[in-house]
């Protein structure tokens, strides 16, 4: 039809003269012009555009979104081979795995059952949660250091007091005499558990210098995909314990690997809630402790780089987190790609604290975020279960557990609350609002007269109590005296049973240690009844209530409950290189997991030394610790008056 309206061209359609076919064809080529200008300048042609270019020739559309794509290209490959060399340190032992195997997660959770069963439903789980829109926004290494740059500025870094600070404790950090007992048999133990910190250290330093934990048995190191290509776990848990035990020239080493060699700059499945109990924990703790500049300046560094983990719709955090490019993810094993209940609400203490020492609130509005949401939706019975979609803000499994998946956060209500100066009441009725409920709907007393901690699975309980759960013992214990006056006693009496409980699991293993968890059911009370529970991975948690329930009530039972521990240790887990964790609590002849974690040099020695110690080292009118026992002080507001000799400690 096109051809029939042009002047010159016959019905027929034969030829034209040469100077109309010049004009036609001069009109066809400004008709082609204007049509692919169109297509490539109007405002709406991006999707035309993909119509007519190949996919290698699509330029990208930002050049974040171009080093976001290489970057999830490289977490694949990974992750891939994170599957094929090692479990994820949080999955659950017993899914048809080794012995061996099954002692490798090395999570302060328990291991996960239903929500890691299939590889199939992790693997489906993680691109649902990948291809989430909210992922569009997670920023690039560039552009998140920009916005940190700005948001933060050198000045601010620099605007905290340690002076001021220090002046503000009521009691000298390492206490009058270094926390030295006046007994004589106090001094020994503590002493004991001094040489076990330096002997742990030495074969670390000797063998797995540099790496995340040593291997003491192969007697080399472990890195791990767990940080994320962080290295040095060991090194920056064991800052804190290695000063209050006055060993200073290991200290020393470790802060001069701190300074030169603890690389942020990494790439990697990054837990964000390890990274934050360990490593930002360690550093601030350290800090505290020393007023070394060097802890303060790589500690916001590091935090600032866990802050895009928050870009999602509700501000919930994901559970894992690239440190150099910014995205983040749920964790595969986590339902419908949700956000775990122990991980995002395990970071308001550190955070609360980012925010002291850079000057810039951002960290404590994301942490308080978390809570705006937690208070919005409904609660089963009151509980917090303990997987919650980061999309929705909705409850995804009806999951309750005091234990691995849930133990923190409650642990950080009471803390938020004590190191506020007691003045964050929402954090108070957050907390005494949930113990109620754990006691109406999760406390159980055995027939032998033993109060546990059940499970809670939409409305069953399961009675089993995890290791982990005996935190639980020294939590109450601590909330006592800000309770109700009237249930203070009730609260104290609860702190003891259940930590009674928990040393009773101890007490009925072959080689009184603990297993990973015990039930309370088919006749069994506080024992292991299957196979897959019957480890011990170096934990503490039992040994943290034996420290908090001997600073409240000074009933000598907890010392010598945390003696019997250290022996023990030496008799089971003392190998020629170091410590390492059992397989089998209840086998006369044990057999090692060639793992000496972390958290054995920073929580379960410190936690034992300090049982030893009087209760002047690191008061607890002064300090709070954070789940990994890294020493966080009280926010005072007001000073109490300066004490004489809080001049001569500030550093120079």
């Amino acid at each position: 039809m096109l051809l029939r309206k042009l002047p010159g061209v016959s019905a027929s359609g034969m030829g034209l003269r040469l100077s109309q076919k010049f004009v036609f064809l001069l009109f066809l080529s400004g008709l082609v012009t204007l049509c692919f200008g169109a297509l490539f300048f109007l405002p709406d042609s991006v999707r035309l555009k993909r119509m007519f270019l190949s996919k290698s020739e699509s330029p990208a559309v930002t050049a974040v979104s171009e080093h976001g794509a290489r970057e999830q290209q490289q977490q694949q490959q990974q992750r891939k081979a994170a599957r094929e060399n090692e479990h994820p340190r949080v999955m659950t032992p017993g899914r048809g795995d080794s012995a061996s195997t099954r002692l490798r997660p090395l999570s302060r959770r328990p291991s996960v059952s239903y929500e890691a069963r299939t590889a199939g439903r992790a693997r489906d789980e993680r691109s649902r949660a990948r291809a989430e829109p909210s992922r569009a926004r997670d920023v690039g290494a560039g552009a998140a250091r920009a916005h940190n740059d700005a948001v933060f500025g050198r000045q601010s870094r620099d605007a905290f007091d340690y002076g001021k600070f220090k002046k503000c404790l009521m009691k000298p950090p390492l206490g009058t005499d270094g926390g030295q007992p006046s007994d004589p048999q106090s001094r020994e133990r503590r002493d004991k558990v001094k040489e076990m910190m330096k002997f742990a250290w030495d074969n670390y330093r000797r063998y797995a210098w540099g790496k995340n934990e040593l291997r003491p048995l192969t007697r080399n190191g472990h890195i791990g995909t767990m940080f994320g290509g962080l290295r040095g776990a060991s090194i920056v848990d064991s800052l804190d314990t290695l000063y209050i035990m006055g060993l200073t020239e290991e200290f020393e080493e470790a802060k001069e690997w701190v300074e030169n060699n603890l690389d942020i700059n990494s790439n990697g499945e990054a837990s964000l809630f390890e990274v934050n109990i360990r490593y930002v924990g360690g550093l601030l703790s350290a800090y505290y402790l020393t007023g070394m500049e060097g802890f303060k300046k790589k500690v916001v560094e590091l935090g600032e780089r866990l802050l895009p983990a928050f870009n999602t719709p509700t501000g919930i955090p994901r559970g894992v987190i690239n440190l150099g490019s910014g995205t983040s993810w749920s964790w595969g094993w986590a339902s419908a790609g949700s956000s775990i209940l122990a991980e995002f609400g395990t970071l308001h203490l550190e955070f609360v604290h980012l925010t002291q020492l850079s000057g810039s609130p951002l960290f404590t509005e994301k942490v308080m975020n978390i809570r705006k949401v937690l208070n919005k939706i409904e609660k089963p019975h009151g509980l917090y279960p303990n997987f919650l979609s980061p999309v929705s803000g909705n409850w995804v499994q009806h999951h309750v557990s005091i234990g691995g998946l849930g133990d923190s956060f409650y642990e950080y209500l009471i803390k938020s609350y004590l190191m506020s100066d007691k003045t964050d009441e929402e954090a108070k009725k957050m907390y005494y609002s949930a113990l109620d409920a754990i006691e109406a709907n999760l406390v159980q007393k055995s027939p032998g007269g033993l109060t546990y901690m059940a499970e809670w699975r939409g409305g069953i309980l399961d009675h089993k109590m995890g290791h982990l759960a005996c935190f639980s013992g020294g939590m109450i214990g601590i909330g006592a005296d800000d309770g109700e006056l009237a249930k203070r006693q009730h609260y104290l009496d609860l702190a003891a049973e259940i930590t009674h409980t928990c040393h009773e699991s101890y007490s009925r293993s072959a080689t009184k240690l603990g297993p990973e968890a015990f039930r309370f059911d088919a006749g069994a009370e506080a024992t292991a009844t299957r196979l897959s529970d019957r480890y011990y991975i170096l934990r503490p948690e039992v040994i943290e209530s034996y420290m908090y329930m001997w600073r409240l009530t000074h009933d000598p039972k907890y010392r010598e409950w945390g003696w019997e521990a250290v022996e023990a240790l030496e008799h089971h887990c003392r190998v020629d290189m170091g410590f390492s964790g059992i397989r089998d609590v209840y086998a006369t002849s044990v057999s090692h997991d060639n793992m000496q974690q972390s958290f054995f040099l920073s929580e379960t020695l410190k936690y034992l030394y300090l049982l030893f110690s009087d209760d002047d080292l690191l008061s607890l009118e002064d300090w709070v610790f954070n789940t990994e026992a890294h020493p966080l002080p009280i926010i005072r507001q007001n000073c109490p008056p300066a004490r004489e000799d809080a001049e001569e400690e500030a550093p120079e």
